[in-house]
């Protein structure tokens, strides 16, 4: 992989522009609004060569039109009319390189969130969008319960050590609620003061890593014995599949 830097870009109250860059050029993943990215990259005098969109959110989408009024780049997104700038449209499996990177991402479709959401993986990075967040998951706007399992049960299969960079800055809420879903967690309590000392210095907690979900997130830890019980309690019935338990702890979530 290349030397690349991914830089945060922040918009709206709590998303996040991840810009990639190396040398002079820049590719961005989700621009929800154009100004963020146009204001960095003429600071910094890169050029932007490619625009990768995870779901159609205006929120991860909006700023394409503004970016591609100044640079004619290829957009790769998901098999979604909705967003109507991408040029490559890519399905579960497809391979794409980026210019000037040498990075190879492969997409995974990982439903749920919505029903065309995509991911990108490669170089050691995760790029999720809204699925999968530190300590959480999307809410279920297009999907099912089982779609989103599966979706992160793929994702859950990417190496450990993986770094995940997800839409929001969303770590400390889920946390909060991560702890009332599996009390005893005590992974949960160490993220805990690492994220709030983050912030702290208004630093993001981003990303996390997939090892780091895996020990702490409640919607990928739905066989854990604690979360069941949750959830069971939450639902007021024996919970017994973990389709019915994320799907317990979803809806706990929505209203927590």
């Amino acid at each position: 992989m290349s030397n690349c830097e991914i830089i945060p870009l922040r918009a709206f109250s709590d998303n996040y522009i991840w810009t990639l860059r190396d040398g002079k050029c820049a590719v961005v993943v989700d621009p929800g609004d154009a100004q963020p990215v146009l204001d960095y990259l003429g600071r910094e005098k890169l050029e932007l060569v490619a625009i990768l969109n995870t779901h159609h959110h205006a929120d991860h989408v909006g700023g394409n039109a503004g970016l591609l009024g100044r640079w004619k780049v290829p957009v790769f997104g998901p098999h979604d009319e909705r967003i109507s700038e991408v040029t490559h449209r890519l399905k579960d499996g497809s391979r794409f390189s980026l210019p000037h990177f040498g990075i190879e991402f492969e997409v995974s479709e990982i439903p749920g969130h919505t029903r065309s959401h995509i991911a990108f993986h490669g170089g050691g990075m995760l790029f999720c969008g809204d699925t999968l967040f530190a300590a959480g998951c999307g809410r279920l706007f297009e999907g099912t319960p089982r779609q989103m399992h599966d979706s992160l049960c793929r994702l859950m299969k990417l190496p450990d050590d993986t770094r995940v960079y997800c839409g929001h800055e969303y770590t400390l809420a889920n946390i909060r609620f991560a702890k009332a879903a599996e009390p005893g967690n005590a992974a949960l309590l160490d993220l805990e003061a690492r994220a709030k000392q983050q912030r702290d210095q208004d630093l993001p907690t981003l990303p996390s890593t997939i090892g780091q979900e895996k020990a702490t997130n409640p919607f990928v830890r739905v066989t854990e014995p604690a979360v069941v019980a949750s959830a069971s309690r939450h639902a007021g019935k024996k919970l017994d599949d973990p389709v019915s338990v994320l799907a317990a702890v979803r809806e706990w979530k929505n209203s927590f």
